[in-house]
């Protein structure tokens, strides 16, 4: 069995993504008016992190004129999956279960949200 790429992000590399994951690609200028502008991150803070992801491999460009147009390299799918199998890892000592009931303990959870997790665990228990 190969192993799964392992993908730590920090939040502004995390909400880089979701840009990047939601429009294709997008200039520095795109991400950074999308992150907020000057009241979070500066535009050069975002351009550093940009060329930093590309050369982990999580984002690629091509050159648009004067422009570089930024675009994932890693599905959203496999950053979540691999984000979140690390926290179970690391905080659950991989145990589903544990961290499922962590949740339930301390957080509302409303009955309908209860509803589809009994549906996602009915649906899985078919696969078996």
């Amino acid at each position: 069995m190969t192993k799964r790429k392992t993908y730590r992000l920090g939040d502004l590399q995390l909400q880089i993504m979701k840009v990047l994951w939601e429009r294709g690609e997008a200039t520095v200028a795109h991400v950074h008016e999308v992150l907020g502008g000057n009241a979070q991150f500066a535009y050069t803070t975002v351009a550093t992190m940009l060329r930093k992801m590309e050369a982990r491999g999580l984002v690629g460009h091509q050159e648009a004129g004067r422009t570089f147009l930024y675009r994932p390299r890693v599905a959203a799918d496999a950053v979540s999956r691999s984000m979140a199998d690390h926290l179970i890892d690391r905080l659950f000592e991989g145990s589903l279960t544990n961290a499922v009931n962590h949740l339930l303990s301390t957080r509302e959870v409303s009955a309908e949200e209860l509803r589809d997790l009994e549906r996602l665990i009915a649906k899985r228990k078919k696969k078996l």
